[in-house]
């Protein structure tokens, strides 16, 4: 819905109450970036908790001292829960390594709900990364991802200009065109991760095909390339053969097509406990500044729980104060004689 150049909704239609004004204001604003964007994927805050869904490359990543471990994981993030029509994103993976194939399987299952009208991508993955021992302290690895994707919308929950009654709200039937309740079509990615004991670094790419998700069978709803890089060390913060105590500073830039970002901050593992603090900054929304993002983990045995909270530094603040993340991973011991390469230590959350 586009309002003409001397539509003035808040004196045109008294129903709307003034002291909604700067929220709605705001509302569009953030409206306009994700239409600016094109279809912006989800992303998470907690990344290295969501392995498979950031670098398809890290799958078969975890290990069990000096053998592969399987993993589950799961992530849930609440994004402006504040806003009416709030963003919405569900995470699981499963992922695993195996000798026989060379590499790590996965599998990927995310489901997205944004806005009032609840527009929702519904998507089911699987994986393939490939090993490669370059010496006994550094590896490199490949991966592979396809993907069956189905956006769908809600017809019924979307409100056009043309609706609207000066007295009585949104009464009147819409002449904007019909379009399909939903569209599928497959999707692909692939990336590259390098890593030693303490160093590790990546880059992946999504949506390589650029499919063509429209509503309305044209070529306009085209889903744009995102590329993301990271990186990160571990410090041992003690002289303990296997470190108990570790700060590692870390960094994920990512970008989509007019959309860019970049986070940077830091973990540190004490025991059970994993506290995070990180800064967020996008460029073509509102300024550079975006969100403070601060975390609380906890990690007993096999079993890792994340909790985070988005603080919102940019103009935005004022309808849409914060975002919720949480995570949670269980990994388990497989029985199989000692793989011949070191595990990827970074973070988990």
């Amino acid at each position: 819905m586009k309002l003409r150049k001397n539509d003035n909704i808040f004196v045109k239609y008294p129903f709307i109450q003034q002291r909604k004004m700067k929220k709605i204001y705001i509302l569009i604003m953030i409206c306009a970036v994700f239409t600016t964007a094109r279809a912006q994927d989800p992303e998470f805050s907690q990344f290295y908790a969501a392995p498979v869904y950031t670098n398809p490359a890290m799958a078969g990543t975890a290990f069990c001292g000096r053998n592969s471990a399987g993993r589950m994981s799961i992530n849930y993030r609440n994004q402006w829960p504040s806003l009416p029509g709030t963003f919405r994103t569900f995470n699981a993976s499963y992922d695993q390594h195996y000798d026989k194939i060379g590499g790590g399987i996965g599998l990927m299952a995310t489901y997205d709900r944004a806005g009032a009208g609840q527009l929702t991508t519904t998507s089911v993955s699987g994986v393939y990364s490939y090993v490669l021992p370059i010496n006994k302290y550094f590896f490199l690895r490949a991966g592979l991802q396809a993907s069956f994707v189905q956006k769908a919308i809600d017809h019924t929950k979307l409100r056009f200009g043309d609706q609207i009654d000066p007295t009585r709200g949104f009464i009147n039937i819409t002449n904007e065109p019909t379009a399909s309740n939903s569209v599928v079509f497959p999707n692909f990615g692939a990336g590259f991760l390098a890593y030693s004991e303490r160093f590790y670094a990546g880059f992946a790419i999504h949506n390589i095909t650029q499919p063509v998700q429209s509503f309305y069978s044209n070529n306009d709803g085209i889903v744009p390339r995102r590329y993301t890089f990271h990186s990160g060390v571990v410090i041992p913060l003690d002289n303990k053969r296997i470190s108990q105590a570790t700060f590692s500073p870390n960094a994920l830039f990512m970008m989509q097509q007019n959309f860019t970002q970049l986070n940077f901050g830091f973990y540190v593992n004490k025991g059970p406990i994993v506290t995070g603090l990180w800064y967020r900054q996008t460029l073509g929304t509102f300024g550079n500044s975006d969100a403070i993002m601060v975390l609380l983990g906890f990690r007993k045995d096999r079993f890792k729980f994340g909790y985070s909270y988005d603080i919102t530094v940019s103009k935005a603040r004022a309808a849409a104060p914060g975002s919720h993340e949480v995570s949670a991973t269980v990994d388990w011991c497989l029985r199989n004689r000692p793989v011949r390469f070191k595990p990827l230590r970074c973070p988990d959350f």
